[in-house]
């Protein structure tokens, strides 16, 4: 059995545990095995490639990337126990009344750290992928919301534990708080290594692990890890935009996730682990080139609805260009988006209305609230 770290006497809280402190990455004695991942690494490889090859079907990438990324944002939290819904987002985002305020700020605030990511890789003079990033990635994700209080954007400085009501019966103990810089160190190098035997899927596998294992934040891990992977994806050039999100299938296979993780440190299981991630990216992958195919088939036929309409007008057109990102909306917010009068807003949406595009919500005769229904609801498959 291969050894992937070694237990420490830590104590916490009173209590003496054995804390694990992972061996630096890859995998040695025995090394990562090329054939036991190669087709399944080529299968996603490719099923990545597909969905940046589907991404020219729509006019605008942005409208995928509107999507996409809000899923994400909304799976990777959902993980963690947040309750907010995909239309809690739309509802929040139109400036609607939302009763769970408090969920709905946590996936925001994912939103703004994978900004604050994707920025930094994409601007030459940003941070690369580092520990400082990821520090700063996850002061936003705590800020003002459950966790504030838990020291955001700072490594931890001391010893925590996950599972169990006390660290003594805890389900597993990560390295004392002392060796989480120099640890996170070696996966930095790792990840920036000039040459490596192993494909880039792989080494985003091996270092969500690691990432996950060393859990160097007293909150936020499991987001800044998975928000890591979409990092990583970005970094290696496997998809030129975030389409893929694959805290969906993690969610789905919550339980495997967790038992992969796990067996990485108690068996060595390196090639389990790695197995089930790679599965996750190609399934993943080819759920967000269908959803893709199904956005676009509907956004195509609702435009030839709308341009064989006699009597639709230019700021109808323009608003319908709108709705992929903008699926809740009242007439205010579509006047103030076109920079037009409120009676030419107001036409262009009673005419999306009458074409049965949006439906409105109230029923009232003033302050209604509409919606771009069966889009909302491809989104949520």
């Amino acid at each position: 059995m291969r050894s992937t770290g070694t237990f420490i006497t830590s104590t916490t809280l009173g209590e003496p545990v054995q804390a694990f402190v992972p061996h630096a990455l890859p995998p040695a004695k025995p090394p990562l095995a090329p054939e036991s991942f190669a087709a399944a690494n080529h299968a996603a490889e490719m099923a990545l490639a597909r969905l940046a090859g589907v991404a020219g079907l729509v006019p605008s990438v942005d409208w995928l990337l509107y999507s996409a990324i809000r899923k994400e944002a909304l799976l990777t939290s959902q993980i963690e126990g947040t309750q907010a819904t995909l239309t809690d987002l739309f509802d929040d985002e139109a400036g609607f009344a939302v009763s769970n305020t408090d969920d709905v700020e946590e996936v925001t605030n994912y939103l703004r750290a994978f900004r604050l990511v994707q920025h930094n890789l994409r601007d030459p003079a940003g941070l690369p992928i580092s520990v400082r990033l990821l520090c700063d990635a996850h002061r936003l994700l705590l800020s003002g919301v459950r966790g504030t209080g838990k020291q955001p954007g700072e490594l931890r400085r001391s010893q925590n534990w996950i599972g169990g009501t006390r660290p003594g019966n805890a389900v597993f103990v990560p390295p004392p708080a002392e060796r989480v810089a120099a640890l996170l160190g070696d996966m930095e190098q790792f990840i920036h290594q000039a040459h490596s035997p192993l494909p880039p899927l792989v080494k985003i596998a091996l270092v969500h692990a690691q990432f996950e294992t060393i859990h160097p934040f007293l909150d936020g891990n499991g987001r800044i890890g998975r928000l890591l992977i979409a990092a990583l994806l970005e970094h290696w050039a496997l998809l030129p935009e975030p389409l893929m999100y694959l805290s969906g299938y993690l969610k789905q296979h919550q339980a495997d996730y967790y038992r992969h993780l796990s067996t990485v440190r108690t068996q060595g299981d390196w090639e389990g682990w790695v197995g089930f991630f790679l599965h996750g990216v190609e399934t993943a992958a080819s759920e967000a080139e269908r959803g893709i195919v199904a956005i676009a088939s509907l956004v195509a036929a609702d435009r030839r609805r709308l341009l064989q309409a006699p009597k639709a007008g230019p700021a109808s057109y323009r608003l319908f260009e709108l709705l992929p990102m903008m699926p809740r909306f009242t007439v205010e917010r579509v006047r103030q988006q076109l920079g037009t009068s409120f009676p030419t807003a107001n036409a262009a949406v009673q005419m999306l209305s009458e074409l049965g595009i949006v439906t409105e919500l109230t029923g009232q005769k003033k302050n209604r609230s509409y919606s771009y229904q069966p889009y909302i609801e491809l989104m949520k498959l």
